[in-house]
């Protein structure tokens, strides 16, 4: 007892725990199979994705995040008995999601597992009733948290360093600068400062993972952060496919192309996608660019959660006076330190084979989180409230961001690139 009075469990320091346990846990050797979603006809679902082999590597996923939840909720002291029967249920329409999501026709309009697990939470959440006990057994933050740390194993910096300095000048600049643009823009047009800073978050650095982290970093409203992945996932599409055609008929270089697409372009999948239309070369730099704007993502959410957190201080505490580093330090998101151990630790303790042994169920385990999340995020979310009359505004500074940043983002990769 005197042990827990002194060092208290709160959320943030929970998922630390439990998220640097899952990368240990896999750096040992108890690593989660990674299993197949992909399908095309409905033969192909039957013998891949429910085959019992498949299905054998999701139960040991299944069993693995039940376990972490359960964990989860000893430790923040939340009811248990709610939890048992209410994850199993959001684990089977997240596989549900996933499912869909691994469509070969679905794949070719680049709609995310994420789109999908939403999508069937609202449905669900707007024509069912569901129970008060089910929804306050869901933990959305904890699941985003959770999958923040692990997304820190992915962002290698010394990968970026060697891949070359173009690539990360070119995502230095236009991160600031579409940043800085979106945000002025959202203070301009009077949008409050939670979706203001997960707009310019997604607009500049990397779409999902950016708008999620930045709302775990200032613990923002998931109905803002569900419209902005929305606005994200929505806006890709037509970019993908466009763009590759009219750097054709404007004359540009493959390399040009690709650094136009990858800093412009804001889901990873969608810029895969494009630079494929274009040649390998055009891959090649545009995965380059957009991995550079990935590994920004951290020293951005540390520093927006520094600003979050001082802002607030200064708001709550009094308008004289600025807050003092205990209470800077008391109401930091923890998570983040998380998320930076990892990513230091891949990308200057971990060997590259002992990264390329775990890396793929790490992985996968990060995209469950995610997905698990967005699920909950529909469960707990009416469908009226997602797309609201003032919701106008963040939608016509999304559009005039993301023209900026595909214009700047042009200027400098025929500047760098040409």
């Amino acid at each position: 007892m005197m042990w827990t009075k002194k060092i208290p469990f709160n959320e943030d320091w929970t998922v630390v725990v439990l998220g640097l346990g899952l990368i240990l846990m896999a750096l040992l050797g108890f690593l989660v199979p990674k299993p197949s979603f992909s399908w095309s006809a409905s033969s192909e679902l039957a013998e891949k994705v429910l085959s019992l082999s498949n299905l054998t590597k999701v139960g040991s996923q299944f069993l693995m995040v039940y376990i972490t939840a359960i964990l989860a909720a000893l430790l923040l002291n939340k009811s248990i008995r709610a939890l048992l029967v209410v994850f199993p249920v959001v684990f089977l329409l997240t596989l549900l999601a996933l499912i869909l999501a691994g469509n070969a026709r679905v794949k070719e309009y680049n709609l995310e597992a994420v789109i999908f697990a939403l999508g069937i939470g609202l449905l669900i959440s707007n024509t069912i009733k569901l129970p008060e006990g089910f929804k306050n057994a869901l933990s959305t933050e904890l699941y985003v948290k959770i999958g923040l740390v692990l997304l820190g194993t992915t962002v290698l910096f010394n990968e970026i360093l060697n891949a070359g300095t173009r690539g990360l000048v070119q995502a230095l600049v236009v991160v600031i600068s579409v940043w800085y643009f979106a945000f002025w823009l959202c203070k301009k047009l009077k949008i409050d400062k939670e979706m203001s800073l997960m707009l310019a978050s997604a607009v500049s650095i990397c779409g999902v993972s950016a708008a999620i982290a930045t709302s775990g970093a200032i613990k923002g409203d998931s109905k803002k952060l569900s419209y902005v992945i929305s606005l994200v996932l929505i806006t890709a599409i037509p970019m993908m496919i466009f763009m590759p055609y009219l750097a054709e008929w404007m004359g540009l270089s493959q390399d040009v192309t690709g650094a136009w697409l990858g800093g412009s372009i804001d889901t990873t999948g969608a810029v895969v996608a494009s630079g494929s239309l274009v040649g390998e070369e055009a891959l090649k730099i545009s995965t380059i660019v957009k991995f550079s704007q990935n590994v920004l993502l951290g020293i951005a959410a540390f520093a927006i959660s520094i600003y979050w957190t001082y802002a607030k201080s200064v708001d709550e505490e009094t308008k004289r006076e600025k807050p003092t580093l205990k209470i800077i330090w008391e109401r930091f998101p923890k998570f983040v330190l998380g998320f930076v151990a990892a990513s230091l630790l891949f990308s200057f303790v971990i060997s590259p084979e002992t990264n390329n042994n775990v890396k793929d169920s790490l992985k996968c385990l990060q995209t469950l989180w995610f997905v698990l999340a967005f699920t909950s995020i529909g469960l707990e979310t009416n469908f009226k409230d997602l797309f609201q009359h003032s919701n106008k505004k963040p939608l016509y500074a999304f559009l005039i961001a993301q023209t900026f940043n595909v214009i700047v983002t042009l200027v400098i990769a025929m500047l760098l690139f040409q």
